[in-house]
């Protein structure tokens, strides 16, 4: 049976997870392993060096699904978005965001990025 795996993240030990939990409650989502990072995880460390992803990634079992209330909680720029996708890709890990840019998108159903080739000739 497939897994739902909630991450979640506030940037500064100022911030709360209240608007994410109010996200992710509004969502229904049910049977649920939580993964929250110390506040004041910067968004500027690569997701899978953060130490709660990190432990995320090891729990995960291909099927699961990773819930997220808004995607800048998870990664801070292009290269974080296209390095994440790949690996939940690999993992054969769902992604599900619920608020803000790309909910509603299946943005892990496509094959991982190939290698930049070399020189034009």
């Amino acid at each position: 049976m497939a897994a739902n795996l909630v991450y979640k993240r506030v940037p500064t030990d100022q911030q709360l997870t209240g608007r994410q939990n109010l996200v992710l409650d509004e969502a229904g989502i049910e049977d649920t392993a939580v993964f929250e990072e110390e506040p004041g995880t910067s968004s500027r460390l690569h997701p899978p060096e953060r130490p709660k992803f990190g432990d995320l990634l090891t729990y995960a079992r291909p099927g699961d699904a990773v819930h997220i209330s808004e995607m800048f909680r998870l990664v801070r720029g292009t290269e974080h978005i296209l390095d994440v996708l790949d690996v939940l890709h690999r993992d054969r890990l769902a992604l599900r965001i619920h608020d803000g840019a790309f909910s509603g998108m299946g943005l892990t159903a496509r094959p991982p990025r190939a290698p930049a080739s070399c020189c034009p000739s």
